[in-house]
């Protein structure tokens, strides 16, 4: 098991927050690895269609080919202090400053042993020429907007509701008991947070900082980094994921994104990106980014006519329409 050691002055600077980093990575290894998310089921057509991008297939190669397990600490960094939008900023920056000894222990060394067979020499090649940071934030960077962007308000529902409820309990029986019950492989002591694992470990974090993090598509894994030099994250599943009344998004099952699925859903009939800017009070710029996607995933066709693109529906999008709308 591994024991964190806390203190007061941890305590009092332990804050909750949510991680867009973290669910991006969640909901990529699912896709990348064609496996369903137990609520929110199939990450659909958009996701792995996001796994084309050159730098979003790098980030997939770091993960595990199983789909759990070890996920490399410069991919989700501490959720900083601010508004969600300011969050996901900030994690991207991070991801792209990363020092490169994180590179060398955490991709060059750790990430390979996990996977179990050697990296891909194009990761090898972009970490050693000092790129790979980069590269990885443009991969994190693309497969958020295309995946979670539009959808992340329904996920922060969530997480305050879960935050908000936690905070109410705190007011009641105070932060231990509520430590404590994180989640089922979490215990506390007077002063410790006992994590049921198989390797022992003792952790002193009385001068550091404890985020812990309310992920949604983590659901039900507890996660955690841990590090006597820097500060702690505990990644825990919210209360009433498991609960099929809270889906999240409509078109998180199918084809993530509101945007998306409102225009899937018009496009019975073949229009031109001005036309459905008009119809839904959208940016043209914006309508053609989303059609773009759907595009990609083979769920609108597209053709010319005299100076307009139309785009509609094929026989896949209409498929998923009735799932996917709003």
């Amino acid at each position: 098991m591994i024991t964190l050691r806390l203190g007061v002055r941890t305590l009092a600077r332990t804050r909750w927050s949510a991680s867009p980093a973290m669910e991006a990575m969640a909901w990529l290894a699912l896709a990348a690895n064609t496996r369903r998310h137990a609520v929110f089921g199939d990450p659909g057509p958009v996701a792995r269609g996001a796994l084309r991008h050159p730098d979003v297939s790098l980030v997939a190669d770091l993960l595990s080919p199983q789909g759990a397990g070890y996920i490399p600490d410069l991919l989700t960094p501490k959720p900083r202090l601010g508004s969600w939008h300011e969050i996901v900023d900030a994690q991207l920056a991070e991801i792209e400053s990363a020092a490169q000894d994180a590179v060398d222990t955490q991709v060059l060394s750790t990430a390979e042993s996990h996977r179990g067979r050697p990296l891909p020499h194009r990761i090898r090649r972009l970490a050693e020429a000092g790129r790979l940071q980069q590269r990885l934030a443009a991969g994190v960077a693309h497969f958020w907007r295309e995946t979670l962007h539009d959808d992340w308000p329904a996920l922060q529902t969530v997480i305050d509701n879960d935050i908000g409820a936690r905070s109410m309990a705190i007011a009641g029986n105070g932060i231990g008991q509520v430590l404590g019950r994180l989640h089922p492989r979490v215990n506390w002591t007077s002063d410790s947070l006992i994590i049921d694992t198989p390797h022992d470990r003792v952790v002193d974090l009385t001068d550091h900082d404890l985020v812990l993090a309310a992920t949604v598509l983590t659901w039900p894994t507890l996660m955690f980094q841990i590090d006597d030099a820097m500060p702690a994250t505990i990644y825990y599943p919210p209360s009433r994921v498991g609960n099929r009344r809270c889906r999240g998004p409509g078109g998180l099952t199918e084809v993530v994104g509101a945007v998306r699925a409102a225009l899937l859903t018009d496009l019975e009939v073949a229009r031109s990106t001005a036309e459905l800017a008009t119809r839904h009070g959208v940016a043209a710029s914006t309508v053609s980014y989303h059609l773009g996607a759907l595009h990609r995933a083979r769920l609108v066709s597209r053709h010319r006519d005299g100076r307009h693109v139309l785009y509609q529906r094929t026989t896949r999008g209409t498929t998923l329409a009735d799932t996917a709308g709003p």
